[in-house]
């Protein structure tokens, strides 16, 4: 039987197996990475921002598609991490826009907003490039579009849709070169058509069910144990939808409970908007808390973490105070002038940001970018007037800029450093002196512009790229973004790195190591360069951080 109206309750379950469809197959995406480097992240990246979607709709019981699609869109934004999963918020935010206000659709509307989707997601990256997610997207929902009629059925356009970004998606290497030379298709129009093809299945009644497997194993790093007493408490908040049957909502007060809460624990907030009740409370005993606000209500989200964890974190991850939004909001003094956040991976390279003035480390990097959410959280716990944000990867500008549009509470300016080394660099001759927010963006970017990055690594498959051949295992040579040499050791990768770059101009190189640089390693790559250009000054950091064995900035 054929379906003819979506509405809310429908499209739900239409993502939500194009969520599951899409987590069953993300590593293959993540395995079209065009460097044969083991930061493939794509599909991981947008898994997890369509997962912080179906999160925000899990409970949700709107019965209008438009609403649905609006409560979607919202956790997409802030779950979005990378460039891919920025693009795919994106999408289902035209989309959404794209349903004015309907409750239900057929497949004319249905068309009509994929189309309002490309239009967002292309208007949200500031150069557009062909052969990519975009690309899919767009020549799926044209060819789609040009094909439904009044009569056609959602499970029709569904098959048209899919037919054609399939297609397209087999072209994406006729438009990009890079994708060619790799013998890959583009990974995020993949990832995108995974979804699409878990929504379809929907239609068909296959439910797409989440194996054991493919959940995440439980893992806290943490020294409470179970010999550890707890000292700190649960930072326990949670959102109660009154109930007319259980309590007038009319006449109920915060004052209600606010004795209850000064007797079972601190750090209180409580707020009511309408028939819903807000409630902050850290406290020992969260079971009596829950029962207690029962009686008015129930739950519409609730989050309870033991504040004891937060506080046997190791050194590099431990957090003074609890870190949820309402504790923030209480600590905060009058905001400064200018703060900074910054992107790092590697408890070195965050202690040593620190001690450089960043005020909030985001930890990421490469195969761990981190979310749309995951800096707002740093930004409020700057509370700067205005914030610089050094997103040190290519893959998270994006992320960064996506957060920064939407954060209303501080004028915020995303840096475009692509690596660690250019974010090192630059935080190194920060200055706020001028007081012009214009001056020192200038200056940050002239620094940027001077350096030159460069990245060893290891191989995961056999590649030939511009001549070079790697097999699967040999460590490589990235100069500025290009594979520029390979070898066995990764010592000598980076020899022969160097050996690419015009030493002879530069002043000085900060060598930052990885976890898997001995002192032996690292005294190779010293004697190398002190033998070959004495002029050259050598700073070395101890960043401790995974995949690259050298992070290089030569300047």
């Amino acid at each position: 039987m054929q379906t003819m109206k979506i509405d809310g309750p429908l499209f739900r379950q239409l993502v939500v197996n194009g969520a599951n469809n899409l987590r069953a197959n993300y590593r293959e995406v993540d395995a079209l990475n065009v460097f044969p480097v083991p930061d493939g992240d794509t599909g991981t990246n947008m898994k997890m921002t369509i997962e912080a979607g179906v999160n925000e709709i899990s409970t949700c019981e709107e019965q209008s598609i438009y609403e649905m699609a609006k409560r979607l869109s919202r956790g997409m934004l802030m779950g979005a991490r990378g460039n891919s999963g920025v693009i795919l918020s994106q999408l289902f935010r035209g989309i959404y826009k794209g349903l004015a206000e309907y409750k239900e659709i057929g497949a004319l509307e249905l068309s009509r907003a994929f189309k309002s989707g490309v239009a967002q997601a292309y208007k949200a990256v500031m150069k557009p490039v062909e052969g990519t997610i975009l690309t899919v997207a767009r020549e799926a929902s044209e060819y789609a579009g040009s094909k439904v009629r009044k009569k056609t059925s959602i499970d029709e356009f569904f098959d048209l849709y899919l037919k054609e970004a399939k297609e397209s998606l087999e072209r994406t290497p006729e438009l990009l070169d890079v994708l060619k030379e790799a013998g890959v298709i583009d990974s995020g129009g993949a990832g995108f058509i995974y979804i699409i093809e878990g929504m379809a299945k929907a239609l068909k009644g296959e439910v797409i069910e989440v194996s054991s497997t493919d959940k995440p194993a439980l893992s806290i790093k943490s020294d409470f144990d179970a010999h550890s007493e707890l000292t700190y408490g649960y930072c326990t908040e949670f959102i109660l939808q009154l109930q007319h049957k259980k309590v007038n909502i009319a006449s109920f007060s915060t004052q209600e409970v606010m004795g209850f809460l000064e007797s079972v624990g601190d750090s209180i907030v409580a707020v009511k908007d309408e028939d819903l009740l807000k409630v902050h409370v850290h406290t020992i005993s969260p079971g009596s808390v829950l029962n207690h606000f029962q009686q008015y209500g129930e739950f519409v989200t609730l989050k309870i973490e033991n504040m004891q964890v937060q506080h046997t974190e190791s050194p590099a991850d431990k957090q003074e105070d609890c870190e949820c939004e309402d504790c923030l909001e209480m600590r905060k003094a009058a905001p400064k002038k200018f703060g900074v956040v910054a992107v790092a991976s590697g408890e070195g390279l965050t202690t040593t940001f620190k001690e450089m003035g960043v005020d909030y480390v985001v930890k990421g990097g490469q195969s761990m970018n981190p979310s749309s959410d995951d800096f707002v959280k740093g930004f409020d716990a700057v509370n700067a007037e205005n914030i610089i944000v050094f997103p040190n990867n290519s893959n998270i500008i994006m992320t960064a800029e996506q957060a920064g549009k939407y954060y209303d509470k501080a004028n915020v300016y995303v840096v475009p450093s692509k690596s660690l080394s250019q974010g090192y660099a630059a935080l190194t001759m920060l200055e706020f002196s001028s007081g012009d927010i214009n001056t020192i963006l200038s200056e940050i970017q002239g620094v940027i512009e001077n350096v030159t990055t460069g990245l060893v690594t290891y191989s995961v498959r056999d590649a030939d790229f511009d001549g070079i051949h790697i097999a699967k295992g040999d460590f490589i040579g990235i100069c500025n973004g290009k594979i520029v040499c390979s070898a066995k050791s990764k010592e000598e990768a980076c020899i022969k790195l160097l050996e690419k770059v015009d030493l002879c101009q530069k002043e000085i190189i900060t060598i930052i190591y990885g976890a898997d640089v001995t002192n032996g390693d690292l005294t190779q790559i010293r004697n190398f360069i002190e033998t070959n250009y004495e002029d050259l000054e050598i700073d070395v950091i101890n960043g401790k951080q995974e995949i690259y064995s050298y992070i290089l900035a030569i300047e």
